[in-house]
């Protein structure tokens, strides 16, 4: 364990130390997603794009269960290190990883039994079900192993080796990478070409983790023999990871959700959303990388007691990442159109998702404000603040914005939406620090 990492006597060398490597493994993350929708685009195909689109959330869903284990396990395993617990520490490296294979097996199987009602619930059409259904069928196939990814780049931060979490994830990504053009466009699988490179990308990352952990890790377990925990560390997983969890199903449900309030407008207006989120994502995952990268520190100055290097470091970060979102917003809304011509040079593509892009990132201090305080709240064992968070952005704010939205503003009140529920999760999330949180940092 690298205990020096937490002891640093600076909390912003601490906080860089660790947050780096996630965010350089965030930006080859984003260097995959944009090179995925670029390759499908490259298509010049829009309902094989719309098709990637709609099967976007099921992606981010298989991570949200995945982000249960990975992100309430992580917050636990800091706050045990912060109390020297080891043993308890292997225990629940240990249940989260088979507790993930175990649940990937059960949804892969549902995801294929459903299939086809399912693929009529996220918004598919006459022209879109089969590339969308191609897309599906590999995730579903690789659950298991797109949710196991997920656990051990948590676990393995949360024991100080930021760097081995990020080589493991970029490693996968590289793969992915390559294979992309080669099963999109050259074997002509289209849709389903980008997610068998997903896949295969993620067996890639397993593999590594599991290598580190074995080889490398002093307190990590892979061991079936230690895969039982206490009943009061399994409500802590659970009560992090799923609010955790919620954030990523509620992204889904979202974009679902505007995807049918878009379809009146045609397949254009779903294609440009899809090119639209994912560009957005330069911004989303930069800034989740700086919030989680300070998520092993949160947790192990709680569980230790530490309340000065925890003030020291909170206010470090929430100057840190607030700059860094406006930096961000102002770059992406200035190169919007550029940025959108870069994946598809259609005239209402680029005209369309300017407009749409720009509304994405308008909102992104508030963005930033809200992860923050959300992985304060998963670091700190807060389940019911943490839960609030979770299901407020991209959850029930959202759900509520986008009606009364479009019957003000029309289509620019549903583009408009997702900015607007940032706006009021921040204010909720100012709200749950300056009323029950402040005192923590005291």
């Amino acid at each position: 364990m690298e205990n020096e990492i937490f002891n640093e006597t600076k909390v912003s060398k601490a906080y860089f130390r660790l947050s780096l490597p996630l965010v350089l493994s965030m930006v080859v993350t984003l260097i995959y997603n944009l090179a995925d929708t670029f390759f499908v685009a490259r298509t010049a195909d829009t309902n094989i794009v719309a098709g990637v689109s709609l099967g976007m959330p099921l992606f981010t869903f298989l991570m949200a269960v995945g982000n249960i284990f990975g992100q309430g396990g992580a917050s636990l395993i800091s706050r045990l290190l912060g109390k020297k617990d080891e043993e308890g520490v292997r225990r629940v490296s240990s249940f989260c990883f088979y507790a993930t294979i175990f649940s990937g097996i059960i949804i892969g199987a549902l995801m294929l039994i459903f299939r086809v009602p399912m693929l009529y619930a996220i918004g598919a059409d006459s022209e879109t079900f089969s590339h969308a259904s191609d897309y599906y069928v590999f995730l579903a196939a690789g659950a298991p192993v797109i949710m196991l990814s997920f656990i051990h780049s948590n676990l393995l931060r949360s024991e100080g080796m930021s760097k081995e979490s990020m080589a493991g994830t970029v490693s996968g990504a590289v793969v992915n990478i390559i294979l992309d053009p080669i099963f999109i466009s050259v074997f002509g699988w289209g849709a389903g070409g980008a997610a068998a490179a997903t896949v295969i990308g993620y067996i890639v990352s397993d593999v590594f983790f599991g290598v580190i952990v074995y080889k490398r890790s002093k307190i990590l377990s892979l061991s079936v023999k230690e895969i039982k925990i206490e009943k009061s560390h399994a409500g802590q997983i659970f009560g992090i990871g799923i609010p955790a969890a919620v954030v990523n199903i509620m992204q889904s449900l979202s974009v679902v959700f505007v995807n049918h309030f878009l379809l009146p407008f045609g397949n254009d207006k779903i294609a440009a959303m899809g090119i639209v989120l994912k560009v957005s994502m330069i911004a989303l995952l930069l800034l989740t990388g700086f919030a989680f990268g300070g998520q092993p520190l949160f947790g192990y100055y709680y569980g230790a007691g530490d309340k000065e290097r925890l003030s020291r470091l909170f206010k470090f970060c929430l100057k840190f990442i607030s700059g860094s979102a406006l930096l961000l917003t102002v770059l992406i809304f200035a190169f919007a159109p550029f940025l959108m011509k870069c994946f598809m040079d259609t005239g209402s593509i680029v005209s369309d998702g300017a407009l749409m892009l720009r509304w994405q990132i308008i909102s992104m201090v508030f963005v930033g404000i809200v992860l923050l305080m959300t992985i304060i709240c998963q670091s700190m064992g807060k389940v019911t603040f943490s839960f609030i968070l979770s299901v407020s952005r991209q959850g029930v704010v959202f759900l509520i914005v986008p009606a009364p939205a479009y019957k003000i503003g029309g289509y620019t009140g549903i583009i408009a939406s997702q900015a607007i529920a940032d706006l009021i999760t921040a204010l909720i999330a100012g709200g749950l620090f300056f009323g029950k949180l402040r005192k923590e940092f005291r």
